[in-house]
């Protein structure tokens, strides 16, 4: 029997691998559909296509037996016209991951079958009752201990940036803007480490991502835990370069900073979300106010291990005032971090956030299925407290001219030399650049879609003047 595994491109963020350079470093391999691959029996004959490779022609490709769509919220709209060429063809299709999980009902009124929660432990029944032509049209997975079999990369054409695996699941926090405790729940829960050194050998990228929400966790234990992989690593002469996401705390414990930097990590992501305290209580970030916390000096802890930071901050809080996109721009330079990743505030299904927005009656763009396309943290979707739609994305702008100016990234990747992460840091600012540009260019035709024209995206944007940009449709959430 044939299975056909797709990962739906967003139209609006369409940067194919293969159309640009730096499109290697901004698209990520679907690893949820790797691993349900390896949870696939041998009978089954599978295919992955990842539509960042490039959009395929299905009527001419051989009939599969079964279709399984996964979707972030930015993809459904995709995810969904790609479920009704199948259906038409008289092909089942099944759909999982976040948004499904998320919204289950919407999704049910464009597949034949849904899939709540993890695959592990109910994708076999799923085929079993394909096979027996009794699929249910509702697969509700419980959360169980992370015993995911290794993920099947091989089924990938090469020419990503990155190759992709995951450590851990869950994670406690639960922000407010986050989906991630709905989805994986609370409780942090480690993949057994041999099992993740196993696995790692066989990505063929050198560089990988690690894409646990939180590699080191909020505990001791979970620390010790991230310790143990870290040697494991060095012991098996991992030849790996990767990075992963952190939270700040990770600069309080040299050891765990050597034991990383040894083990090749080159870089880590970390959330600081907001400039200021009134923006740290409204997002529930609890590490970022821990009392007497010294943002630049934990980031220079790590920097000093020749790992590079990229700050994440969230534009649009009911907390900012006109002047927060500078007050960000001045946050990641005074942190001393080597790139920075500035976002809209969105309010994605299942957060705290969306109930809150939809109860006040302030998502902007809500034509669904059409404007999850909009979702991709790169839109202003919701209506902003103290800011219009105007506002916010002058605000943006704004904060990308001062953090990305030319002289900001000479002296950066001139202060990564000294570290030897140069070429890193270099291509690491000049992706963000292209996305930039990118970026400026799609938010005047949201605007003109939903409601206001903000004459500060009409021209280019200055920061980009002498910089080459790789020309790349769209933005890439």
């Amino acid at each position: 029997m044939r299975l056909y595994l797709i990962n739906p491109v967003n139209p609006l963020a369409l940067a194919e691998v293969r159309k640009g350079w730096f499109n290697r470093f901004r698209v990520w391999k679907p690893l949820g559909l790797l691993t349900v691959a390896a949870l696939t029996p041998g009978e089954w004959e599978v295919t992955i296509v990842d539509e960042n490779q490039g959009i395929q022609d299905y009527a001419a490709m051989e009939r599969p037996d079964l279709v399984g769509i996964t979707a972030f919220t930015s993809q459904a709209s995709r995810a969904y016209d790609l479920a009704a060429q199948f259906r038409a063809m008289g092909v089942p299709v099944v759909m999982g991951g976040i948004h499904a999980s998320m919204c289950p009902e919407e999704a049910m009124e464009h597949t034949d079958s849904v899939v709540v929660g993890e695959a592990e432990g109910i994708w076999p029944q799923v085929l079993e009752d394909v096979r027996r032509g009794e699929l249910k049209r509702r697969y509700a997975a419980e959360t169980r201990e992370v015993a995911m079999p290794a993920a099947r990369h091989e089924l990938l054409p090469r020419g990503y940036g990155f190759g992709a695996i995951q450590t851990t699941r869950g994670c406690p926090l639960n922000c407010s803007f986050c989906s991630v405790t709905a989805f994986n729940g609370a409780r942090y829960r480690q993949r057994p480490v041999q099992d993740v050194i196993e696995e790692i050998k066989r990505i063929p990228e050198r560089f990988v991502l690690l894409v646990d929400d939180n590699l080191i966790g909020i505990s001791h234990i979970h620390v010790a835990r991230a310790k143990e992989l870290f040697r494991a690593m060095i012991a098996a002469r991992i030849d790996k370069k990767w990075i992963c996401q952190v939270t700040v705390n990770m600069g309080d414990d040299d050891e765990l900073l050597t034991l990383a930097a040894k083990a090749g990590c080159v870089g880590v992501f970390i959330g600081f979300e907001s400039p200021t305290a009134e923006g740290l209580a409204e997002v529930g970030k609890k590490f970022n106010v821990f009392k007497g916390r010294d943002m630049r000096a934990s980031v220079k802890r790590i920097r000093r291990h020749g790992i590079l930071v990229v700050g994440s901050f969230i534009l649009g809080l009911d907390s900012d005032t006109p002047g927060i996109g500078r007050r960000i721009a001045e946050a990641g330079i005074g942190y001393g971090v080597d790139m920075l990743n500035v976002l809209f505030l969105t309010p994605l299904p299942g957060t705290k956030l969306w109930d809150k927005m939809q109860s006040e009656n302030r998502l902007a763009a809500n034509d669904y299925p059409h404007d999850w396309r909009y979702y991709t943290l790169t839109f202003p979707v919701a209506k902003y407290k103290q800011l219009t739609q105007a506002q916010i994305i002058a605000e943006m702008v704004a904060c990308d001219g001062m953090f990305y100016s030319p002289w900001r990234i000479i002296r950066r990747v001139l202060g990564a030399l000294w570290r030897g992460r140069p070429i890193i840091s270099l291509v690491g600012n000049l992706s963000y650049l292209s996305s930039l540009k990118s970026n400026h260019r799609a938010y005047q035709k949201f605007a003109r879609r939903h409601g206001e024209v903000s004459p500060v995206v009409e021209r280019r944007p200055s920061l980009l003047a002498g910089f080459p940009v790789v020309p790349v449709p769209g933005v890439e959430g």
